[in-house]
């Protein structure tokens, strides 16, 4: 049976096994901040004993790790990652590539997503550097405008002086 141990700032999933120098224990896969199935997958390969993903899902929620069911598709993002970069492709693997995407279903990317692809490829350390430097840009703006004013409380409510106020003489 496979379980989960924080080390340091990533979790392992590990495996124990009996040696000759007897019961050791085997990582099965790394992973940081959110439980995939990509991770369950490369671990459940790696075991050598019989494998539980629902058991390690369950003991995941139960420590209050992030667990998604959804695959991230690393190679396919970092495919578009390549080709955004200007990489190219040998030819026959271009036609591979066509033939096996035109048997898939397509959703078309919504209109206001279509900026926000360029990111897809990238890495969280690379998305997290980008976001933090605007962050720095937004303090900066908004220091530069001064301290903010609040206006003080008026103790009595305010009178309308119109004409009808003053009589005409």
């Amino acid at each position: 049976m496979a379980s989960i141990r924080k080390q340091r700032e990533t979790y392992e999933i590990r495996e124990c096994r009996s040696t000759d120098r007897g019961p050791r224990q085997y990582t099965l896969a790394r992973f940081k901040k959110v439980l995939t199935p990509e991770v369950l997958e490369e671990a459940a390969g790696r075991a050598q004993r019989p494998f539980d993903p629902q058991g390690l899902v369950a003991a995941a929620r139960a420590r209050g790790i992030a667990v998604t069911p959804l695959p991230r598709y690393a190679t396919a993002r970092r495919l578009l990652g390549e080709l955004r970069d200007g990489r190219t492709l040998e030819p026959s693997l271009v036609g591979l590539l066509k033939r096996a995407l035109a048997a898939m279903d397509e959703r078309p990317l919504p209109a206001h997503l279509a900026d926000a692809a360029e990111w897809l490829a990238r890495s969280e350390a690379s998305r997290g550097k980008a976001l933090r430097g605007l962050l720095r840009a937004a303090s900066r703006v908004a220091r530069s405008r001064g301290p903010r004013r609040d206006r003080p409380a008026e103790p009595f409510p305010r009178f309308s002086s119109g004409e009808a106020a003053f009589p005409a003489r």
